[in-house]
């Protein structure tokens, strides 16, 4: 191959795993207001979805009040037999030997990510018959474009590539993405490259799961500069239950089994004896007939501990997180009256039913229950920074809604369209392309790394409550969990100022981490001789976060911001940073006379005595109508 005319690069086709009704008002969205009144719910709009396919009967996916997509913008096709319309406008499948199929979901991830990003209404909507409501995307009448570049082994990097540059060539603008693998040099990843196409080159707004292998550090999927990376956060909608002990202490719980016919008053609790089983539930004695087992979890699927206990006798269940899970109730479908409760609250259970031979507790299910306090939080299961291969650039870059996410589904059983609630990075991601989509619609000429600034610099660090956001222990959550913080699709629409990027920057960035092969990669054969360009540290790029690493020296940093807000304004500084670091700006205030004027300034930082690891910060740019957010790391890590 590499003796053909126009070679490049040949890479190994990886396969890669899928990252897996109240968000609308939860993200502060209502019909024939704010928001979606000024961007007509995203009208004009194509998203296009790189998953596993689509169910285009969904109700979902109806184009009742959808107009047809602008003229001259969209190019796509639709292969579908039955189901495209002025919402469903495009459909192609670039799985092998499938290329000539139409795009059809059979594994439901994609029907999901498609429904959360661009839905349109729907009423009387339920899963379970809990969270009764109007599902609706977060941007409901905007287009949708389905690339199928998964089936149920996976999602290889070949049909993905595939996928991005048909997305790019039909005249979509926003490419929400659900899958992804442990990064690898941009250069030598194939996805990163075709995104770079579609964000830098072609200024397709790509947003992307940040992966579900938290809690631990450096785990994250989708970290290239040129995409959003989408961490997952919970919200204030609970399908509540409550576990009273029989020594009288009350447990709040969620569950999706609330059965109407089980037992009102106390039933006897049971737990496993034997020390290999270590109260997995996988294997239960004849004791636990006519009584609740109480379970430890292991992930989020439960119908097997829920058989075994239900064929030994067994009533019901009580699941406690693991350690790692916390107070992350990602909401289990077990087909047996279940209740799940947090670690920190299931040790007394486990504690209590050890200490006597009588105990007993009561299950009350409750339904949905609205204004649950933490909201939102991080999931556990949301992956985290720093990444490796972009150290000096903080990811994820925004937290978006992930744990208990109803949309549109297929029942495989029945063949019937219903909506489930699933959790995962994966239904993070689509809320942030629905976003964009609004922002899009409202800044048709932003670019895509504007749009990022203006989604990152509006979002919020604190929950509704007005406390910092919190991760899955209740403790504050790191911008290596959330990002620079949550999502606020309302401001982000009047940032005031931007961050913005082109690709000559980008190049510049490219050309000084990985010289010209690299650069000759990324551009996908375009010859570009770094030694011509001013080559750009990582740090000094003009992201909407800031990383310092000054060791044992001042390390200086500059940004550009833009003006995007008044005709005539002015914002002045201030800096919130610990006491162990010295840190300036200058200059202290920006005053602006026109719309599109830029601005620079440095931020320089320094220990004030002996370093240490990691510490975090923000600078803030404040005038009469916005506050400008930027986090910031100052780091002993040498880069």
């Amino acid at each position: 191959m590499a003796k053909k005319e126009g070679f490049l690069r040949a890479h190994p086709d990886r396969v890669l795993p899928l990252h897996t009704t109240h968000t609308p008002d939860f993200l502060g969205l209502k019909v024939g207001q704010g928001l979606w009144q000024a961007s007509g719910l995203g009208k004009g709009i194509i998203i296009g979805v790189l998953d596993s396919g689509i169910t285009p009967t969904h109700p979902s996916f109806d184009d009742h009040g959808v107009p047809p997509p602008p003229g001259g913008k969209w190019k796509g096709s639709c292969n579908l037999k039955t189901g495209c319309n002025n919402k469903l406008i495009g459909a192609k499948s670039f799985v092998a030997g499938d290329t000539a199929k139409p795009p059809i979901d059979v594994y439901g991830h994609g029907t999901h990510a498609s429904g959360t990003a661009a839905g349109n209404f729907v009423r009387n909507t339920s899963a379970f018959g809990l969270a009764r409501g109007t599902a609706a995307g977060t941007a409901p009448h905007a287009h949708l474009a389905i690339y199928k570049v998964c089936n149920d082994e996976g999602c290889s990097e070949s049909a993905v590539v595939a996928g991005f540059d048909a997305a790019v060539k039909d005249g979509v603008d926003v490419i929400t993405m659900s899958l992804g693998g442990f990064p690898t040099r941009f250069d030598q990843d194939p996805v990163s490259i075709a995104a770079f196409r579609a964000s830098v080159e072609k200024g397709v707004f790509v947003s992307c799961s940040a992966g579900n292998d938290g809690p631990s550090a450096s785990t994250l999927s989708n970290v290239a500069p040129w995409v959003l990376t989408v961490a997952a956060t919970t919200m204030d909608r609970s399908l509540q239950a409550t576990v009273e002990l029989g020594d009288g202490r009350k447990i709040n719980a969620e569950s999706m089994d609330q059965p109407p016919n089980f037992p009102e008053g106390p039933v006897p609790l049971f737990i496993t004896d034997t020390s290999y089983d270590y109260h997995s539930c996988y294997t239960v004695s004849e004791k636990v007939k006519g009584k609740v087992a109480v379970c430890q979890a292991d992930g989020l699927i439960c119908t097997g501990k829920a058989a075994t206990v239900k064929a030994a006798g067994g009533i019901g269940m009580i699941i406690v997180n693991l350690d790692e899970e916390g107070y992350t109730m990602v909401d289990r479908s077990c087909n047996f009256p279940t209740a799940s409760v947090p670690f920190n609250d299931g040790n007394p259970i486990i504690t209590y039913v050890n200490s006597t031979s009588n105990a007993t507790g009561t299950i009350s299910f409750r339904g949905t229950v609205l204004g649950v306090t933490p909201a939102p939080a991080i999931a556990h299961f949301s992956s985290r920074g720093p990444a490796p291969e972009c150290y000096s650039i903080i990811k994820p870059d925004i937290s978006g809604p992930g744990v208990n996410i109803l949309a549109a589904w297929i029942d495989r059983r029945t063949a019937n369209d219903t909506f489930v609630i699933k959790s995962g990075t994966s239904m993070a991601a689509p809320h942030l392309s629905g976003v964009a989509a609004l922002v899009k619609s409202l800044h048709p000429d932003w670019s895509a790394a504007a749009i990022k600034s203006a989604i990152m610099t509006t979002s919020d660090d604190k929950d509704r409550q007005g406390r910092f956001i919190q991760d899955q222990q209740r403790g504050s959550a790191s911008f290596y969990a959330m990002g620079a913080g949550h999502v606020n699709p309302s401001k982000a629409v009047d940032p005031g100022l931007i961050y913005d990027l082109d690709i000559d920057d980008y190049i510049a960035y490219i050309c000084g981490k990985y010289g010209d092969a690299g650069a000759k990669a990324i551009l996908r054969g375009r010859s570009i001789k770094c030694e011509t360009v001013k080559n750009l540290t990582e740090a000094q790029l003009n992201y909407p976060t800031i990383t310092l690493t000054p060791r044992n020296a001042t390390h200086t940093v500059s940004r550009t911001v833009t003006n995007v807000g008044s005709t005539n304004s002015s914002y002045q500084v201030k800096v919130n940073v610990p006491d162990t670091v010295f840190l300036t700006v200058e200059p202290q205030i920006l005053k602006f006379t026109k719309v599109n004027e830029k601005k620079s300034f440095t931020v320089s930082a320094k220990w004030k005595g002996r370093p240490v690891y990691s510490v975090e910060g923000k600078l803030r740019w404040i005038s009469d109508k916005h506050v400008v957010r930027s986090p910031i790391v100052i780091s002993d890590r040498q880069v």
